[in-house]
């Protein structure tokens, strides 16, 4: 592949990818589109050819845009289009097509629309007229320039409305479009800014990976005594504290002397000092009363050791045995915690199974599963909720 801006107008790019068994593909792009291209074609996967907001092209099927991380892979998840027709060049020039009503544009002066050309067959067919005849260019059936699936059908396209709806959160938790939340959203298939539209498989996927990255935080939250929103170990430590403290405020420290405070001064101390201590247990990172990033490395070990021993015994045993219950608890006080790192620690060790043990994700999600449902203490609904949304894509499928 190649990459370079146009000499003759700096505002635009060239682009070339080349595959042995389907061809060349040159695109002329904005020059500010280029990293993000060649990023697509050099990290993400294979793609050959993309269409209709990051639907792409793998040389054999068209697949939805890359959304869903799948931390045990490192990679985000493969998700084929259904009922897809891939369209060739020869099938777009069997439709009337007039190459006369087509031009050729010089670079140096060449701006691009607004919006897709709307004779682009015609243009097409001035292409096909023009292109070599030589042995080396491929037959117009094996020219790919499109697909067409139910799913692209425009009258079934979701809205941001539709996208919040489908992402079942309040509205004020979506990325909000007059502060650059664009950024956030998955490629539209139609439309640009408040008029942006997405197809329904897409939005579920970007649903989808929102839960797997905030759901934890969402799922494992509680209000304060503060009326705030707040993880939920921090909440319970609080809550501990400030009865603790309260309790050492009011109390006589002597049989001749009296409490240090009392009332609502009691009260307003005791909840403030608690504060301040059960957040140190929280934030700061490593510099808090709890190295959060040594306790990460800690219980992503824990876990690997377990499977160590599972991997030596069992010699292809399809099932896992649990973790033990001490480990499920402390992974349930960070997470608790710490909910942001929820779906990282769980694709970590996914991931470290696959490499270091050969155990599949799935085996250890199943694994993690059941640990969470008979020793987390969260309860059922919970346990399930919480592996369902932070768990790898992979490590999901039964």
């Amino acid at each position: 592949m190649a990459f370079t801006t146009e000499p003759k107008n700096s505002d635009f790019a060239w682009a070339v990818h080349y595959d042995p068994v389907h061809g060349r593909t040159v695109l002329l792009i904005h020059d500010d589109d280029l990293g993000g291209l060649h990023h697509a074609w050099m990290y993400e996967p294979k793609g050959i050819l993309y269409r209709h907001g990051g639907y792409w092209w793998d040389g054999e099927r068209w697949n939805r845009p890359a959304l869903v991380w799948d931390g045990a892979y490192e990679r985000c998840d493969k998700r084929p289009v259904e009922r897809q027709v891939t369209i060739t060049a020869a099938d777009v020039l069997r439709s009337p097509c007039q190459a006369h009503n087509a031009s050729i544009a010089t670079i140096a002066s060449f701006t691009a629309p607004e919006a897709p050309v709307a004779n682009w067959q015609d243009h097409l067919a001035l292409w096909a007229q023009r292109r070599s005849s030589g042995s080396g260019s491929r037959p117009l059936e094996a020219c790919v320039v499109d697909l067409h699936a139910p799913e692209l059908e425009a009258d079934t396209f979701v809205d941001m409305a539709g996208l919040t709806k489908i992402t079942a959160v309040p509205a004020d938790d979506m990325p909000d479009l007059r502060y650059g939340g664009a950024k956030e959203l998955p490629e539209p298939q139609e439309g640009t800014g408040q008029a942006m539209r997405w197809s329904l498989p897409v939005a579920r996927d970007w649903a989808e990976n929102f839960h797997q990255k905030n759901g934890p935080r969402i799922l494992l939250s509680a209000t304060t005594s503060y009326n705030t929103t707040q993880p939920a170990g921090l909440t319970d430590s609080h809550n501990r504290l400030r009865g603790n403290f309260l309790e050492d405020l009011t109390k006589p420290s002597g049989t001749r002397r009296k409490p240090f405070l009392k009332g609502e001064d009691a009260r307003q101390a005791a909840d403030d000092l608690a504060w301040t201590a059960a957040s140190s247990l929280m934030y700061g990172s490593d510099s808090g009363l709890v190295p959060h990033s040594a306790l990460h490395e800690v219980l992503v070990d824990a876990v690997l050791g377990h499977l160590a021993e599972d991997a030596q015994r069992e010699h292809g045993a399809k099932v896992l045995t649990w973790l033990p219950k001490s480990t499920v608890t402390m992974l349930v006080w960070f997470f608790r915690h710490q909910p942001d790192r929820t779906a990282g620690i769980l694709g970590e060790i996914c991931l470290e199974a696959r490499t270091r043990f050969d155990i599949g994700p799935e085996r250890v999600g199943e694994m993690l599963r059941r640990s969470f449902l008979n020793d987390s203490g969260l309860g059922r609904s919970t346990a399930e909720s919480l592996m369902n949304m932070a768990l790898p894509p992979s490590a999901r499928r039964q």
